[in-house]
């Protein structure tokens, strides 16, 4: 699994503009730390599907392989321990939360309610440019979907682009970490829905995505609702009545 490198182990930062007035001129600056690099780096990778459920995620492995000490990959991987994306195991590893129905059911729910609402409320204030750009997002999405497989990451950032250009324009700071914390934890989830996609119900990959954007140009909130509500529910249907065999086998891990 391809992780770009962390490029430093110092904490690194924007130097400010020279503004003439002395020392009180100047702003603070902003600073990330190694840890705080990991911890993106890994968050990328569950919001987009790239950890499939019930990996187990070895502290030196990724340390290894992020070229950092262990320090931050565990201190790291305990923020996401807390958010939820992963879950701790005995032998000091985490785990990608496995599939089951409990989980599918319960993320489905959350999703639509919350997402839901920021769509509804984005509908009024989303302006001519955003439609446009959406119009643009789900075109680019549609030229890369007939090579899902080879191109997973760059769909995933395209639909990820689509949907988070709507949250935005609600003006909800609140709300906008909840529905980043949701994503991490439904990646491997539409991970694993696309790899059972078998094309079979007709829709295109954008279907649901035109269909809002529709709904947006009508500013009809219900709508689009409605349609970001199946969007969401798709991958979680496609994963109904697999669950069975995925909880059966996790069960001997």
């Amino acid at each position: 699994m391809a992780h770009a490198p962390i490029a430093s182990k110092e904490p690194v930062g924007t130097a400010p503009s020279v503004v003439p007035g002395g020392l009180s001129a100047l702003a603070p600056v902003a600073r990330q730390t190694v840890q705080d690099q990991v911890y993106g780096e890994l968050r990328e990778n569950l919001i987009h599907g790239m950890f499939d459920a019930g990996e187990v995620l070895k502290i030196r492995d990724l340390a290894e392989r992020l070229s950092v000490s262990t320090m931050p990959v565990r201190e790291a991987l305990g923020r996401l321990v807390s958010e939820h994306a992963v879950e701790p195991m005995a032998n000091r590893s985490v785990r990608v939360p496995l599939i089951t129905r409990e989980r599918l059911d319960d993320l489905a729910r959350v999703r639509r309610l919350i997402e839901g609402e920021l769509t509804a409320l984005a509908v009024p204030l989303l302006s001519p440019a955003d439609i446009d750009e959406l119009k643009r997002l789900t075109d680019a999405y549609d030229a890369l979907a007939g090579g899902l497989i080879r191109a997973a990451r760059e769909v995933s950032r395209l639909n990820h682009a689509f949907h988070f250009t709507i949250y935005r324009a609600a003006g909800s700071p609140v709300l906008i970490p909840v529905v980043e914390s949701l994503w991490m934890q439904s990646g491997p989830y539409v991970r694993a829905a696309a790899a059972v996609y078998d094309g079979s119900d007709g829709a295109g990959a954008t279907n649901y995505h035109r269909r809002l954007i529709e709904a947006i140009d009508a500013r009809d909130a219900d709508a689009a609702r409605a349609a970001l509500s199946a969007d969401i529910g798709r991958a979680f249907d496609l994963l109904r009545g697999r669950v069975g065999d995925a909880e059966g086998s996790a069960a001997d891990d």
